[in-house]
């Protein structure tokens, strides 16, 4: 059975896995911005996407550009939770993913590291 929370206390576990992340990295963030929607439309399953470039790639000429967009989507983990401590793993997980991003780390590496 999916979990049931209001998008509020959803949000308020997004923000608690930001706060989570280590200084030197919350810091190093540039341009970029994290929202909560209830899902993908092309994908519905997807439970994070990272939209941008990742500061790796961002080069000289980078700038006068809309921030980066990290989409956590509500939903789809609600759907595979079966707890509320489930669904504060799995935004800790997502958001951690999809930060190492920005970050320019791929997925391949992040499975090696325990976040795929």
């Amino acid at each position: 059975m999916p979990v049931r929370m209001s998008r509020t206390r959803f949000e308020e576990l997004v923000a608690d896995a930001l706060d989570q992340l280590p200084p030197e990295f919350a810091s190093a963030m540039d341009n970029v911005v994290i929202l909560v929607e209830d899902h993908n439309a092309e994908e519905p399953d997807l439970l994070g996407l990272y939209h941008g470039v990742a500061l790796t790639e961002r080069g000289h000429d980078y700038g006068g550009v809309l921030p980066d967009r990290i989409s956590i989507y509500r939903e789809p983990i609600l759907a595979i939770c079966e707890t509320e401590e489930d669904v504060v793993e799995e935004v800790l997980i997502t958001v951690v993913h999809e930060v190492a991003h920005h970050f320019g780390i791929d997925d391949a590496r992040l499975h090696e590291l325990g976040w795929g």
